[in-house]
């Protein structure tokens, strides 16, 4: 042991020494690499540019891009039913709202709706959890704050027109009905949670306790042996 700690023996790097190539004048002066890297940036000059002139330049995202989430407004209202699913699925809380009764089909609506820009992080969680497809990732990415009231968006700032939005729109009919099948699909009358707007086989104007009845015997019969 005492002999090999007063001579240690020769550790894979300082053996490889020996065989290492020695550097001429130049290559010892760095001038062959030096004009390497000036030839390859005077060819760069000549091929295309990727960069724009922002912001006199503007960058039109994909419909796949996730940018500032809005609101879906559909016939000068919004879609959404205030269910509360996109704040609930919202990893950093940047969500809030407080739902409403309305007379309309929908009976409820968000009496307030913000989004905390500064808390959001662009995950699109919201998106994939509402079913009204009321709240979408725009293609908005210029987003600045002059103060951080400035970056709680209310409801009147979140609400687009749905025609700006039909390219998203669009896109999220064709992934989820990749995800969970063609009934995904989404129709404009779809966007009513409410018994009243039911067809009228189904919605018989009983009450929630004898609807629960009526499903019971019905669920108890036996099944009908002709099919038509």
């Amino acid at each position: 042991m005492a002999k090999n700690l007063e001579k240690p023996t020769l550790n894979a790097l300082s053996s490889n020494q020996k065989n290492e190539r020695k550097l001429n004048f130049l290559e010892n002066i760095y001038l062959p690499e030096i004009f390497k890297g000036l030839w390859y940036t005077f060819k760069q000059m000549f091929q295309p540019k990727f960069t724009m002139n922002y912001p006199e330049e503007k960058w039109t995202p994909p419909a796949i891009f996730r940018g500032r989430p809005v609101l879906v407004e559909d016939h000068g209202k919004e879609r959404c039913v205030a269910c509360g699913l996109c704040a609930r699925a919202c990893p950093p809380l940047a969500i809030s709202m407080q739902a409403s009764e309305t007379e309309d089909e929908k009976e409820r609506y968000p009496d307030f709706f913000e989004i905390n820009m500064l808390r959001c992080i662009y995950c699109g969680y919201c998106e994939e959890v509402c079913p009204e497809e009321a709240i979408v990732m725009s293609k908005d990415y210029d987003i600045v704050f002059e103060s951080r009231e400035d970056a709680i968006y209310d409801k009147e700032r979140l609400l687009v027109p749905k025609e700006d939005l039909e390219d998203r729109l669009e896109y999220l009919r064709t992934y989820k009905n990749t995800q969970f099948g063609n009934f995904w699909n989404f129709q404009e009358e779809n966007n009513i949670h409410s018994v009243r707007d039911r067809d009228t086989d189904w919605n018989t104007g009983l009450s929630l306790v004898d609807m629960i009845e009526t499903q019971k015997n019905n669920d108890a019969a036996p099944a009908s042996k002709v099919w038509k």
